[in-house]
């Protein structure tokens, strides 16, 4: 299948929703938002899941109890599947794979391999350079210094501090979905080094 799941419309429905974020225009607009946005995406999440996966279509409703800005509305999708995810919004798509703030046991697992399991940790290294290699960004912020009870100068320290375990690319919104899938395929050694090491029943965002 080379189509590809989105078009012009999706870019031009999110812009005028950044211009326009409340409910009235978006009630107004509803039928488009089904019809660029959510059925595709949909479409998109039901061929995921029978390879990756359980998944879902993120909320497009903000919460914004405790946030500055009161927008009601995202501006962009998101999806999960397994430990897949993407994003699409005007500016294209954001998509790979991993785990993104795992829980406070998946981390402690994460880095338990990395400090006591060597092969574990410099075959994590080769995944995060290969990805890198071919654009791929690995996500979240690193600790500034090591993690409580490991040296600073450990011989694994950058996997140490790393507070998450995905990696994401961009395409444009016009990807095909082959492209889509071969971003995916690119991402599973690093999908089936956290269910072997971190937890087989791991979560993605």
């Amino acid at each position: 299948m080379s189509g590809s799941y989105f078009d012009d419309d999706l870019a031009g429905f999110f812009d005028e929703l950044r211009r326009h974020n409340n409910k009235e225009w978006f009630d107004a607009h509803r039928d488009e938002w089904e019809r660029v946005v959510r059925i595709p995406i949909e479409r998109l999440l039901g061929e995921a899941q029978e390879q990756y996966g359980l998944g879902k279509v993120l909320r497009q409703n903000r919460d914004v109890r405790f946030a500055r800005d009161k927008s009601p509305y995202r501006t962009s999708a998101a999806m999960v599947a397994g430990l897949m995810y993407l994003r699409v919004s005007d500016d294209g798509l954001e998509l790979g794979g991993g785990l993104y703030r795992p829980t406070r046991e998946q981390l402690g697992a994460a880095r338990t391999v990395v400090d006591q399991r060597p092969h574990a940790a410099a075959a994590l290294e080769k995944i995060f350079d290969d990805l890198e290699g071919k654009g791929y960004t690995i996500t979240g912020p690193s600790l500034r210094t090591a993690p409580k009870g490991f040296p600073r100068d450990h011989p694994w320290i950058e996997l140490l501090r790393l507070q998450s375990f995905a990696a994401l690319r961009r395409l444009p919104l016009s990807a095909s979905r082959d492209a889509i899938g071969a971003t995916w395929a690119e991402t599973e050694p690093l999908i089936r080094w956290i269910r072997k090491w971190v937890d087989s029943g791991a979560n993605s965002l």
